[in-house]
């Protein structure tokens, strides 16, 4: 069979991902994480295949997902898994709404935000 008509298959659990909807790939493209020349050569993974990042999102419709290990929210900064919660349930958001903006692939990702600058006391 050749490779384009297999599908995407998730390197875990090796099931199709079968929609965008739920593609880990597509929600790190979004993210930022991952630059558009490497969408065809990363490997695909369901979204929650890959706890690490499945375990920020926090919205209605998304199973919450743990995380065993050092990885796992409860073993980090509280402020940092906030700050975490926030942008990966924002990503999750967009690559939900993805298939009826009428984007291009290009304009997948989110815009990024520039961290606060600090105000020096003068």
């Amino acid at each position: 069979m050749a490779k384009c008509d297999e599908g995407y298959l998730c390197e875990v659990c090796g099931q199709d991902v079968a929609a965008v909807l739920d593609s880990d790939l597509y929600l790190r493209y979004i993210l930022g994480e991952l630059p558009l020349e490497h969408l065809h050569l990363s490997p695909e993974r369901h979204i929650r295949c890959n706890p690490a990042l499945a375990q920020y999102i926090v919205a209605p419709g998304f199973a919450l997902v743990s995380c065993p290990g050092a990885f796992a929210k409860a073993e980090l900064d509280p402020q940092y898994v906030i700050e975490e919660e926030l942008r990966v349930t924002r990503g999750w958001n967009r690559l939900q709404a993805v298939p009826t903006l009428g984007l291009t692939i290009a304009e997948y990702p989110l815009a990024i935000t520039p961290e606060p600058e600090s105000i020096s006391p003068t």
